[in-house]
């Protein structure tokens, strides 16, 4: 029985349904209603095999299902990244509840790293006589009186822009996929905080505090926040295979390296904003107030994504996880 339901009952219930997605899946959509369709009926006939592994494993309508959905993701594996609905589902839903579930984890990282970041400023300024080791005086006058300021208006804007938007997704993508092995996404961290406490023990210590801050924070509150948030990705996939919970290290590795190629995916477009900002907002003539404002906005824009779109997003089910609906399945069935 099928909570109080036979199971011929409950097959010839949803029959049609599953006639219906049979039919999608025999050829590729002809329209985005129709791709529309198939994305929904998968997911509804997924959460029926769901139901029927777990509490009636039947060994025919078992089989069939799974077959269906197998031939279902074939499809959509071809049709889902032309679906106008599959690209905004990923930005209302799937990468704000990766981030809104992974937000702990990035969270953390975040704040630690500040933290360590103005320890080491304040330890910097403390013992001055560590920069004599570091630099000849000529360097430091040449980064603090040139060098720093002129990094941000040396290239046209759209050039500049461009390459530091490239760069910093490489450098997010490199922490996520590094992220199985752990340490490598500790070394990404520290060398960019380090950097950015030498450069500001540096300015501060040279009465340049107010340009330093002029020009890191319009951008880098949201550039340092996506770092952040690809760290923390890559430190949770490491922990998924080094304390899995109730699936195998494979499958948790597994389920965490498909949400984290989305966080990825979906890190490239924050990291074009911050990029544009960073290539049109740090080096114009606005007043510093102005610069910064928009850099705080643009923060405070990203946070309240994942803490009010995300976590919306989350609770309704979804994880991130590209195939989600079958590992659930999995799940309750090991159950």
């Amino acid at each position: 029985m099928l909570a109080g339901v036979d199971l011929d009952a409950f097959a010839a219930v949803h029959r049609d349904t599953w006639v219906r997605l049979e039919e999608l899946t025999a050829s590729a959509p002809t329209s985005g209603a129709a791709a529309d369709e198939l994305v929904d009926l998968y997911q509804e006939v997924a959460t029926h095999l769901s139901i029927v592994r777990s509490q009636t494993p039947d060994p025919t309508l078992v089989p069939y299902l799974s077959g269906l959905l197998a031939r279902a993701r074939l499809r959509l594996a071809g049709t889902r990244g032309t679906s106008s609905r599959s690209f905004a589902e990923f930005f209302t839903r799937r990468f704000p509840a990766a981030l809104y579930l992974t937000r702990r984890w990035w969270m953390t990282t975040m704040l630690v790293s500040y933290a360590l970041t103005g320890l080491a400023i304040w330890w910097l300024l403390a013992h001055p006589a560590v920069e004599q080791t570091m630099f000849d005086p000529v360097q430091v006058d040449q980064l603090v009186n040139s060098d720093f300021e002129n990094y941000y208006s040396e290239s046209a804007h759209h050039e500049f822009a461009a390459q530091v938007w490239t760069n910093n997704a490489w450098v997010s993508a490199k922490a996520i996929a590094m992220g199985v092995f752990g340490l490598p996404v500790i070394f990404v961290l520290a060398q960019n905080m380090l950097n950015l406490a030498v450069i500001g023990s540096l300015m501060i210590s040279h009465d340049r505090s107010e340009l330093f801050w002029g020009l890191i924070l319009p951008h880098g509150l949201l550039e340092l926040t996506a770092v952040f948030v690809a760290c923390g990705v890559g430190l949770r996939l490491f922990w998924a295979w080094v304390r899995p919970t109730a699936q195998s290290r494979l499958q948790a590795l597994a389920r965490e390296g498909r949400a984290a190629i989305g966080i990825a995916a979906g890190l490239v477009v924050v990291l074009l904003i911050s990029g544009v900002i960073e290539g049109f907002v740090t080096p114009s003539g606005l007043p510093t107030w102005a610069r910064v404002g928009i850099g705080v906005v643009a923060e405070i824009a990203f946070l309240a994504y994942v803490y009010l779109v995300g976590r919306r997003a989350a609770a309704q089910g979804w994880t991130g996880d590209l195939d989600e609906s079958l590992l659930e399945a999995e799940v309750a069935t090991a159950d």
